[in-house]
């Protein structure tokens, strides 16, 4: 297994850096698009291996898309709501977002359609969204567990109507329907039963929705109405850079007691996890914005906090790689959604802080994480992008972290370790 050793710094990190696109904006908009009538032009697009499982679905759906990497741009030829494959057996590896948003979207076709991944994938849950779209029309056969991939959908189009869903293991089974609500042939209401997790993405599924020409109506918290008869209008879209990979970049700031400034990232970003400056603010941080990049300035020393991490959770290990370093403990409450992640997050940071000879307390759905010094140790990541990201940052500060199987940062920032170490070389 490949190795990256992580250089200890004996100095505050001092730069200025840029950030690819959003995965989670990239892949919603290559659905919207994909809904649309016309081309679509997506900018500042992310090329990962989520994106990229995503476009390959799009192909074998046969809706036309042009991707040039060269330019982080993508062009997809929008079919109006029509899906013309009527047939196809589709792969989306260990990209959630994937996953749900393309069930959902071969719900609209008139055809059958087989979706699988890889073997944690098939652990991942897909169940409330595909019993919304049995109920709107569709057959879904399960070939293991119920509720779970692989699976063959069987569409004839979406029917609409009044819809009840749990969304308390992951937000995107909601976002998928919402976008593909539109083209139900009936207007249709969403309501969440009991707690909503990562609200922050339903908003960000909103937003980018109406800036593809459709409305959502919020009747409450946890009701969503969709007109049916609406359409994506085809357009120019620039997708902002990734909030949540930005937070690894900011956090080496906060480490550091540097200076890190993200480029083309502003406070007021559509992604919730934008909210990791507030976080950063709680622990001592100076927070600079302006019209075009964010910057952090770390303090001589992090405090501790104890916060409700709820809706910005892909940003648990970002807190907690950087939480020994803390002078007083740091507690993160509400994710127990986490555990169905590429990962158990949850439990993969406990076990690395532990590692590290760090003292952690783990609870269903929280962790406390004490202040402390740390043991140099090889950090396991679990096929976990974030683990790999995150853990990067506690080098900084300590001789002798190696980060094991640093390429699965390919699944959202293939190039992530390359900048990270162009930051600290400015």
């Amino acid at each position: 297994m490949d190795t990256i050793a992580i250089p200890a710094l004996n100095r505050p990190v001092d730069a200025t850096v840029e950030i690819p696109g959003s995965k989670s904006l990239t892949n919603r908009a290559l659905l919207v698009a994909a809904l649309a009538q016309g081309d679509s032009i997506l900018e500042n697009a992310l090329f990962s291996e989520d994106s990229e499982y995503f476009a390959k679905c799009l192909e074998q759906l046969s809706i036309p898309i042009t991707l040039n990497p060269n330019l982080a741009q993508i062009q997809v030829a929008g079919r109006g709501g029509d899906i013309p494959a009527k047939q196809a057996d589709l792969f989306v590896g260990l990209s959630g977002t994937t996953a749900r948003f393309i069930s959902a979207l071969v719900a609209l076709g008139n055809g059958e359609y087989r979706l699988d991944g890889v073997p944690r994938m098939r652990e991942r849950p897909m169940g409330d969204m595909l019993t919304v779209l049995q109920t709107g029309g569709a057959t879904v056969n399960f070939e293991g567990n119920s509720g779970f991939m692989p699976y063959t959908l069987y569409s004839q189009g979406f029917a609409g109507g009044n819809f009840r869903l749990k969304a308390n293991q992951t937000s995107q089974q909601l976002s998928a329907l919402l976008m593909i609500a539109p083209y139900a042939q009936q207007d249709t209401i969403f309501e969440v039963e009991g707690t909503l997790v990562s609200q922050s993405y339903i908003k960000m599924t909103c937003r980018l929705m109406a800036d593809f020409g459709v409305e959502v109506i919020q009747i409450s918290d946890n009701q969503f109405q969709i007109k049916a008869g609406q359409c994506y209008q085809a357009r120019h879209y620039t997708v902002e850079p990734d909030a949540s990979n930005a937070s690894y970049f900011f956090a080496a700031a906060a480490v550091t007691g540097g200076r890190v400034r993200v480029k083309h990232l502003t406070k007021q970003s559509c992604q919730g996890d934008i909210l990791w400056l507030n976080v950063l603010e709680q622990m001592g941080c100076q927070i600079k914005d302006s019209d075009d990049y964010t910057e952090v300035t770390g303090p001589k020393q992090l405090q501790g906090i104890d916060i409700d991490m709820n809706d910005i959770s892909d940003l648990v290990q970002t807190l907690g790689a950087i939480a020994p370093f803390a002078s007083s403990p740091i507690t993160i409450r509400n994710v127990e959604h986490i555990r169905y992640k590429e990962t158990d997050r949850i439990k993969a940071v406990v076990t690395e802080l532990r590692r590290l000879g760090v003292e952690v307390e783990e609870f269903a759905d929280r962790l406390k994480i004490e202040p402390g010094p740390i043991t140099p140790a090889a950090i396991e990541t679990y096929h976990d992008h974030r683990m790999a990201m995150a853990f990067a940052v506690t080098g900084l500060k300590v001789p002798g972290i190696v980060i094991k199987d640093p390429g699965c940062t390919a699944k959202t920032f293939p190039d992530y370790f390359t900048r990270f170490f162009q930051m600290l070389e400015q």
